[in-house]
């Protein structure tokens, strides 16, 4: 009884050690190769281009950087025009610049007006250009005083920033001669007659 019994006991386990190999061979993974296959995933096309993207927008950033801090040492600054627009000073970066300080009510700055209406005539085209910061609280009142002169070089409306930014500004006319660059060249404080800018400019466009 105890042979047979034996026996018994020997098929039971061969049977369940086949039953195991055909499992293997009909290509049933287990759970442990189920988890190796999830973990070999390829990279989908989207997690490929997220991985080589490129961002052009940083690159023009640091280029506006490098181009703003190529300006020389002359105040930058951003302000309204008398016609409501924005001036930018550093936009002009490759021009010889006359920043002049001023205002309405100052006899020695309008005495200098006629004079820089004739230098902006002659030499905007080499390379001069003319910025007027008026100090005056009234708007309407310089657009009115621009017809008037006939200036032809843009006014922006000066503050408090600015004139501080210059090193303050105590006595009207002020002008800063400003280099290719961007770097003050020259200051005048109070008039000066045509040809002591005029000779100023023509020393700096051949720079």
């Amino acid at each position: 009884m105890k042979k047979y019994l034996m026996v018994l006991i020997g098929l039971i386990v061969l049977f369940n050690a086949c039953s195991k190999n055909e499992t293997a061979i009909e290509g049933k993974p287990t759970q442990t190769e189920k988890k190796d296959i999830v973990e070999d995933k390829p990279q989908t096309n989207y997690d490929i281009e997220r991985e080589c993207k490129t961002f052009p927008v940083s690159e023009k950033v640091s280029q506006k950087t490098e181009e703003k801090s190529s300006w020389g040492n002359a105040p930058d600054f951003i302000l309204s025009t008398t016609k409501g627009n924005t001036l930018t000073l550093s936009q002009f970066k490759g021009k010889v610049i006359i920043l002049d300080f001023w205002a309405t009510w100052c006899p020695p700055c309008k005495a200098e007006i006629p004079d820089f209406v004739e230098l902006q005539n002659e030499y905007k085209d080499k390379g001069l250009l003319i910025i007027g910061v008026s100090l005056d609280n009234n708007p309407d009142a310089v657009n009115q005083f621009i017809n008037e002169m006939q200036i032809n070089y843009p006014i922006v409306m000066g503050n408090d920033k600015i004139v501080q930014d210059y090193g303050g500004i105590r006595g009207i006319p002020t002008t800063f001669v400003i280099n290719k660059k961007g770097d003050i060249h020259t200051k005048f404080i109070g008039y000066r007659p045509k040809n002591i800018f005029e000779d100023e400019i023509k020393k700096l466009l051949k720079e």
